[in-house]
């Protein structure tokens, strides 16, 4: 709980850092913000079913906000997704099936029409522990904070068109926190075996996209590439998600999401007992209600 506190205080205070002081959100028409939440449900009661299964029910939450400022050649970009998912089932009992924390924000300063100078700071975790259900019995690989990873860096935003920009850093520090001390000692996402923080420093590419190329759909995607300078740079760590959204009334859509990650310092337990790092891919296919606000 310690942890959890540091982090979401650490969370407000860079967002209150890099909030112009001058300017409030719904007082300034420089201002830019918009978002929405959804929730998904699922359940399937059976009685003497001849075909078998078993009964379930699970649910599948998300939030998405943004909030934007732009005057003159000052240009700041924040952007919040947070997503939790359980699924019960009788014989198996509660597993989740979703999680995430992430926030990123961009400051930058116009050079040229379309180019700006710029400073990038993200933070990605998740909110309860994970484990491997692919083995019995099941094995506990991950927390919250554990991993957890924040971004700082420097360098330039390309924003062609509204709706798509790319801001590369070519001087990134990157932190990896394993907070759980089981883990930490087991060295998992690339820290030392019995420490609780791993540092790099590299390049960082972020792309991000959102277009309504129908109407009420919508496809958005966000892609982030980081290369470490101090080890294997070679090995570039990818973490790309896409999210295509269907409005079909004023209550509900459906969203289709993708989630491709690549971490080298990741290692995925085989069935003959190695670890190895290898690509992982999520995708979720859900219909719900969704606010829009």
């Amino acid at each position: 709980m310690k942890h959890k506190l540091i982090i979401t205080a650490c969370c407000l205070a860079i967002a209150g850092f890099v909030t112009p002081a001058k300017a409030q959100p719904g007082t300034n028409p420089y201002w830019k913000k918009g978002g929405s939440a959804a929730l998904n449900l699922n359940q399937v009661s059976l009685s003497n079913w001849a075909a078998g299964g078993d009964n379930a029910i699970g649910f599948n939450a998300q939030v998405n906000y943004f909030i934007d400022y732009k005057k003159n050649k000052h240009l700041w970009s924040t952007n919040l997704n947070l997503e939790y998912g359980l699924n019960r089932t009788k014989s198996d009992g509660t597993k989740k099936s979703n999680d995430k924390i992430y926030l990123s924000s961009k400051y930058g300063y116009e050079l040229a029409k379309t180019l700006y100078f710029s400073a990038l700071v993200t933070f990605q975790t998740q909110f309860a522990k994970g484990y491997d259900y692919g083995v019995d019995p099941h094995t506990y690989i991950s927390d919250f904070m554990s991993p957890g990873y924040l971004l700082a860096g420097v360098g330039l935003t390309w924003t062609p068109r509204t709706w798509i920009s790319a801001t590369f850093t070519p001087a990134a520090w990157r932190g990896t926190f394993v907070t759980s001390d089981e883990l930490s000692d087991a060295g998992q996402f690339g820290v030392d075996p019995g420490k609780h923080h791993r540092t790099e420093f590299g390049a960082n590419l972020l792309i991000e996209a959102r277009y309504e190329f129908l109407k009420n759909m919508t496809i958005g995607t966000k892609a982030a590439f980081y290369s470490n300078y101090l080890d294997k740079p070679q090995n570039i760590d990818v973490n790309w998600d896409v999210q295509l959204s269907m409005q079909i009334n004023k209550w509900f859509a459906t969203t289709v999401t993708t989630s491709m990650i690549y971490d080298d310092d990741t290692k995925i337990l085989q069935n003959d007992g190695r670890k190895i790092a290898k690509l992982q891919f999520k995708e979720a296919l859900a219909v719900g209600v969704q606010f829009v606000f």
